[in-house]
């Protein structure tokens, strides 16, 4: 540890004295994954603000539970607060695959929820915060109208992109496969129009155990916008992420999107470490890196039940621009926390 501290502050002094250089910022404390484990901790999303970590995932279950820290390693054990209870809307009794966004001076979370048996089609609805704080209280605004005839519509998160507004990445099923689509937003709790298909499933990597494109998520560098997804059947370990790029124009269109034809993050039995996927992207504190943080299995045959817990490990970047999260990081091996986390 000493040594350490001394390389630290040797590296400190000598950016200081070369101009335009920054100090390097410190890592966070150490954790090993899983960053949270069962049974609240697949489908995670996370945001840093204003000094501490926001995490939320499915709780298949009527509550929305929020963990907060100081630190990325504290959330391993960080209290979990109920933070809203589904009383109405898209069902009371299911919820999955929540996503945490700050927009215009307030926190949404939009979250996927399945009716009572015969009550209607799984659907996106959304949550309000009444002020600046994460942890609420929050105000149900209402389900998301994304589909034609209300249907099936859910994994949905929100898109930035250069000189176009906020619009709305979800995945769903209409006359085909399940696919991505993607809806322009007219406010931060609604869209305005129908989203159109973006993405499906026609890589052989994204048909194992059946076609699935599903999960969408956003990650940024250099001004340009990528769009993460996760392919294949959760129930398989080949459950994993691919990526869109935004090459430009009307984000509606297909044409102004590429697939990337290989994964970017998937199984690797060297490491036990199977299914990974349903990823959201953050910031360090510093702002210098980008962090994944995903679901996975410990086991080949676990599928998509309570048994995923949350993994997070830092992700480098191609020579394209594009996103490189590497190889899932085994369970139990020390990961240095991110940059300016302290």
């Amino acid at each position: 540890m000493f040594l350490r501290k001394v390389v630290l502050a040797g590296a400190a002094l000598l950016a200081a004295l070369i101009p335009g250089t920054p100090a390097l910022a410190a890592p966070g404390p150490s954790f090993t994954n899983p960053l949270v484990g069962t049974p609240n901790s697949a489908d995670p999303s996370i945001v840093y603000s204003n000094g501490n970590w926001y995490y939320l995932a499915t709780t298949w279950s009527s509550k929305i539970i929020m963990r907060t820290s100081s630190t990325m390693a504290g959330l391993k054990n960080a209290p979990e607060r109920t933070v809203f209870t589904l009383t109405a809307g898209p069902g009371c009794c299911t919820m999955w695959a929540p996503d945490l966004q700050w927009i215009n001076n307030r926190w949404y979370i939009y979250f996927s929820a399945e009716p009572s048996p015969g009550q209607g089609q799984r659907r996106t609805g959304v949550l309000e915060s009444n002020g600046t704080d994460p942890l609420g209280p929050y105000t149900y605004r209402g389900i998301l109208n994304l589909e034609p005839n209300g249907g099936w519509a859910i994994d949905g998160s929100v898109v930035r992109f250069n000189g176009w507004p906020n619009h709305f990445v979800y995945s769903a099923f209409r006359g085909g496969e399940q696919s991505l689509f993607i809806a322009p937003m007219s406010s931060p709790i609604q869209v305005s129009r129908n989203g159109t298909r973006i993405s499906t499933p026609t890589l052989s990597w994204e048909r194992q155990g059946g076609a699935v494109n599903e999960g969408p998520y956003a990650v940024y560098n250099g001004g340009k916008t990528f769009l993460t997804y996760s392919a294949s059947h959760c129930q398989t370990a080949d459950y994993k992420l691919g990526t869109l790029t935004w090459t430009g124009g009307d984000p509606t269109l297909p044409s102004s999107w590429m697939k990337r034809s290989t994964p970017i993050f998937q199984r690797s039995d060297a490491n036990g470490i199977y299914g990974p996927g349903h990823a959201s992207f953050v910031r360090s504190p510093d702002g210098a890196e980008t962090w994944i943080v995903y679901h996975a299995n410990a086991a080949a045959n676990q599928g998509c039940g309570t048994t995923r817990t949350t993994r997070a490990q830092k992700i480098g970047w191609n020579a394209d621009g594009t996103p490189n999260p590497g190889v899932p990081v085994r369970t139990g091996v020390s990961v240095a926390g991110p940059s300016g986390d302290s």
